[in-house]
């Protein structure tokens, strides 16, 4: 079955493929990969082969079997448009989508490059918010471009973890803003200067926004736990969302 999520901003994860392969600064610190070995330590089903990506057809189904309205975030680890899924098996992923008209799915994906390609010939749910994850100008950025060629009915970036400042990012198109800062014995700082230049701009274009965390570096530069961290943003939190769905705490 699917599984609750801890993720501030979504209800469940749905995992139809597992496993991936690094491609840019932030998957350095993957918090999936280690997740990956615990389960396949556990012989936790579907994890045979830990962090190795793997198709995962017997989940397909699982959205369906759940007749109330939830909100899904899809492979919470692994990407769905890694480019070693066939076309034909993410077409099966979004057929379940589609017959799931009740749910709302989360997709985020680092290989941007591939949607306005698979999307060329397909159209996108309307139940589907599509997003990228955006970590620095070099590898980030370009991957709103890809993102805006979607016709998608939320487009989304999840600026987590964020590694620099970004400067002037075009976010038109785009209708919500999660930013966050890394957690984890390796995690690197974020500083407030460089969230506070995104929530500047989202205001500006329109695009809700969500602070997520500080992960473990505070606004004060002080290494402690996440939690004592918190998510509090100028004395105070910032949960928006891009419609009317609210999730449940």
């Amino acid at each position: 079955m699917a599984n609750q999520s801890q993720i501030e901003w979504t209800q469940l994860t749905w995992n139809p493929t597992t496993g991936c392969t690094k491609v840019s600064p932030g998957c350095k610190n993957c918090y999936a990969e280690p997740m990956a070995a615990r389960l396949k330590a556990m012989k936790a089903p579907g994890y045979d082969e830990g962090f190795k990506l793997t198709l995962q057809p017997l989940r397909l189904t699982q959205p369906l079997e759940r007749r109330k309205s939830s909100v899904y975030f899809v492979n919470s680890m692994s990407d769905l448009f890694h480019h070693d899924i066939p076309d034909a098996y993410l077409d099966r992923v979004f057929d379940t989508i589609a017959r799931s008209p009740q749910h709302t799915f989360q997709i985020l994906t680092k290989r941007a490059d591939r949607l306005p390609e698979y999307f060329a010939s397909r159209k996108c749910p309307q139940n589907v918010w599509l997003g990228v994850s955006v970590e620095d100008q070099k590898y980030g950025l370009p991957r709103i471009d890809y993102l805006r060629q979607v016709d998608a009915a939320v487009r989304f970036l999840s600026v987590e973890p964020l590694l620099e400042d970004l400067g002037a990012v075009d976010l038109s198109g785009i209708h919500w803003t999660i930013v966050g800062g890394e957690s984890g014995p390796r995690a690197r700082p974020m500083r407030e200067a460089w969230v506070t230049n995104l929530k500047e701009q989202a205001d500006r274009a329109g695009a809700a926004f969500f602070f997520k965390q500080w992960g473990s570096w505070g606004p004060d530069g002080v290494r402690r736990a996440k939690k004592a961290n918190g998510r509090l943003l100028h004395g105070r939190t910032w949960d928006a969302y891009p419609s009317t769905i609210k999730i449940a705490a």
